[in-house]
């Protein structure tokens, strides 16, 4: 039978402090050759573990073993040099230091692939892996070889395609593409952001995601959501294209957010990743505060489309204080599932 209201998170949970520094983007690893390839599936197997305990229904590998969510899958195609770097602003939020693009961007092996293989051989559940979307990913970088967003986006739209076709077929249920960038360059991603991504999904069988937030909860975020006024209503401009898209499922951020709930209403029909857990403060939602969140968002999704979820990944989170929240989302998922039943 299925499982209404599954749980599942957006992406990244905390690392073990023996693989990587604690609550810490791009940390380095702490360990080398082949037993850092061992430590990150033990994490792996942690992080899957801890997600079991704590309820979670879609499970993923928590991304033990990647240090950050789009530059690991980059720094395994050709094209791009990280040591000669560039400072650019990233999501016109922030500046950052990144690699640049030199020639022509390809993929000779798969990236993921094995890690996938592995995850799901050790678990029964149904499996989500998370892809950085072709926009984010040219957000992440100077380009100095194609220099046009849109031609370098169609470019690792290919790419990604054979990375999610190869994701499908080791076993993967949904592959989900994080667009944090879709919440900013709404222009381009009504000319060809979306149409980027669905070049992206092309031929998959599988069910296919995008996660839109407004970023993990670091102060460069936290700071900027402080600008955006008393609605957060960046959504309204991407969503009604979205809802005619190929995209199986809209993730999106909900809980301790200034979105107007009602906007949930321009991807009717859609399934929605809804997030009711606030990854941007230690404090622990209760049950009943991620039931409400739930409760609301079921006014504008059909109980059998709403996936309640985080907001954003958790990575930057103490590991304690991401195990309680991921609690809390299935507790507050299962009195909903209660009244609905």
């Amino acid at each position: 039978m299925k499982t209404l209201l599954p749980t599942s998170t957006a992406g990244s949970l905390p690392k073990p402090v023996w693989l990587a520094e604690p609550e810490t983007l791009w940390s380095p690893w702490k360990l080398q050759d082949q037993a850092l390839v061992e430590g990150k599936h033990d994490a792996l197997r942690v992080s899957l573990q801890e997600q079991q305990r704590a309820g979670i229904d879609i499970v993923s590998d928590g991304e033990q073993t990647r240090q950050h969510f789009v530059t690991t899958f980059i720094e395994h195609l050709d094209g791009v040099d990280f040591e000669k770097r560039q400072t650019v602003k990233i999501r016109d939020r922030y500046d950052a230091s990144v690699p640049t693009v030199v020639g022509p961007v390809s993929r000779q092996k798969p990236v993921f692939v094995e890690d996938a293989k592995f995850l799901r051989k050790q678990t029964d559940k149904p499996i989500k892996w998370a892809l950085p979307g072709p926009m984010t990913m040219i957000d992440t970088l100077f380009d100095d070889h194609y220099k046009s967003r849109e031609q370098l986006a169609w470019e690792f739209a290919k790419i990604l395609n054979q990375e999610a076709k190869e994701l499908e077929a080791a076993g993967v249920d949904i592959i989900q593409f994080d667009e944090p960038a879709f919440n900013v360059f709404f222009d381009e991603v009504n000319d060809w952001g979306i149409a980027a991504l669905e070049r992206a999904i092309e031929g998959l069988k599988c069910e296919t995601a995008v996660h839109i937030c407004y970023g993990y909860g670091i102060k460069a975020n936290t700071d900027w959501k402080k600008t955006l006024g008393s609605e957060w209503r960046q959504y309204e401009e991407v969503f009604p294209k979205l809802q005619k898209s190929n995209i199986d499922i809209i993730s999106l951020e909900c809980h301790n957010s200034r979105v107007p709930v009602e906007l949930l209403e321009l991807v009717r029909g859609k399934k929605v990743m809804v997030g009711a857990i606030d990854v941007a403060t230690h404090e622990i939602e209760t049950a009943e505060e991620v039931a409400e969140t739930l409760r609301n968002a079921l006014e504008f999704v059909d109980a059998e489309n709403l996936y309640p979820c985080t907001n954003c990944g958790m990575a930057p989170l103490p590991r304690h204080i991401a195990e309680a929240k991921l609690s809390a989302l299935s507790a507050g998922a299962e009195i909903v599932r209660s009244e609905l039943t």
